[in-house]
């Protein structure tokens, strides 16, 4: 690990007088500064990934395993590639060069440190190459509809003959069983059967779709630890197996406490905008200057600090709201004590007033102020690399959210062009330059 200015000279102290306080600080800086820890492995060195997946929650949970180490072989469709490619927002195609082919930001979020193989799986002779590649592959990925990768040849069953430890984690909109098993599923439609645009918005307004696809990465995020669950158990058992994961089967599982009173007390959820349903105070507030401030008091002795904080020590001698179930019973009046308490200052001096009381609290605030926030850059959660088919030189990369000790995540590779690997896999399956270049000229990769 590298050090300087103050860092450096109390290590140097702290080694020359006690081995333990070194050894702690060592700790405190590689968990305080990541991008300081020594270069090392990821953790899923060695594990190969042949990844099927398109658009985001199969993308996702494969940039996880990547980041971690895995080596990710993307297949895509030739000349088109994964959709998300296409998917440019208003003025972006300004920030790339002409030679960048078929890429946006949204595909580049969810798609670095993969390599890029293009396709035609309709031809016998792509599909002797997915062969060749699934006998050594420990992870097969896909979000086909259910049924369409058998049709394929490329169902867990044939591949599993070929590699019985394979285990192959296959991603639905709604599951491979069920009156709804054949349908498409995409993350607005998942948030919209299961649950969750009923209760997401405001209470005065209809249902409301999250700003983000958090279906289709929750999706993909419980596909990462389903897969890396197998992984362990094939090492138990030297077997692998198949994996189901869905969109709707995400979403209803993510209802959690809202599902609860539903199954146990038939209490319908309802729309609280962004306020809890079952704390009360948990919301945010209009300040004077117009800005938001979020507030939470998650028990009785949180309310009477806060009550204390906003200079309302009276309410938390009102029996309507000695408790937080008599505060959830009389919802409307906390509400509209709270709106009138927070618009009497601007959101910087109740920040202030708010500052070392132990309750949770902050700034709504907007995505640049998000990534401005000083615990962001603490943290490591932007990583700038080098890519030449972006304008500006470099693509500014939203880092891991996990952190590791010792087998850091990496980002440095990134997001592949379309089909930019498909010689170098194939050369590493033994095919000579000249069958590479038949294969391309027939259409196959």
């Amino acid at each position: 690990m590298r050090f300087s200015g103050p860092n450096y000279r109390r290590v140097l102290a702290l080694q020359a007088r006690n081995n333990i306080q070194y050894h702690a600080y060592i700790r405190q800086i590689r968990h305080s500064h990541p991008q300081d820890s020594p270069a090392m492995p990821g953790a899923l060195k060695g594990i190969k990934v042949l990844d099927f997946s398109r658009i985001l929650a199969g993308p996702f949970c494969s940039q996880i395993l990547a980041d971690y180490g895995a080596d990710v072989i993307k297949v895509e469709q030739r000349l088109i590639g994964d959709e998300t490619r296409s998917w440019q927002g208003k003025g972006e195609a300004s920030h790339w060069e002409d030679s960048a082919g078929p890429t946006s930001f949204y595909f580049a979020a969810v798609n670095r440190n993969k390599r890029s193989l293009t396709l035609d799986l309709k031809q016998p002779e792509a599909l002797e190459i997915v062969f060749e590649l699934a006998k050594t592959s420990d992870v097969v990925l896909e979000n086909f509809l259910p049924g369409a990768a058998d049709r394929l040849g490329i169902g867990y069953e044939r591949l599993s003959d070929l590699n019985p430890r394979l285990v192959y984690a296959s991603i639905s909109g709604y599951g491979s069983s069920g009156p709804y098993a054949k349908r498409a599923g995409y993350d607005a439609i998942a948030a919209a059967e299961g649950g969750l645009m009923h209760i997401t918005g405001s209470p005065e307004g209809g249902p409301v779709r999250p700003g983000l696809g958090m279906t289709d990465m929750a999706t993909g995020l419980y596909t990462h630890g389903a897969i890396m669950a197998a992984l362990y158990s094939r090492d138990r058992t030297g077997e692998g197996q198949q994996i189901s994961a869905s969109l709707f089967e995400t979403q209803i599982s993510l209802l959690i406490n809202v599902g609860a009173d539903w199954l146990n007390r038939g209490v319908e959820g309802k729309r609280y905008g962004a306020a809890h349903p079952s704390i009360v105070p948990y919301n945010t507030w209009r300040c004077k200057d117009g800005q938001w401030l979020t507030v939470a008091a998650n028990n009785d002795r949180q309310f009477r600090t806060l009550c204390e904080r906003v200079g309302r020590p009276e309410l938390a001698e009102d029996k309507r709201y000695a408790t937080n179930a008599n505060r959830v019973e009389h919802r409307a009046l906390m509400d509209e004590v709270f709106e009138g308490t927070f618009r009497s200052k601007t959101r910087e001096e109740w920040l202030r007033e708010l500052d070392g009381s132990g309750l949770a609290h902050g700034p709504v605030n907007t995505i640049q102020k998000a990534f401005d926030h000083p615990q962001t850059k603490a943290r490591d959660m932007v990583r700038p690399v080098e890519w030449d088919a972006v304008r500006s030189g470099q693509w500014q990369s939203i880092g891991p959210a996990v952190k590791f000790e010792k087998t850091r995540a990496a980002t440095e590779s990134r997001p592949p062009t379309l089909g930019e690997h498909t010689g170098e896999v194939l050369r590493g399956l033994g095919y000579p330059d000249a069958k590479i270049e038949d294969l391309r000229r027939r259409s196959i990769v």
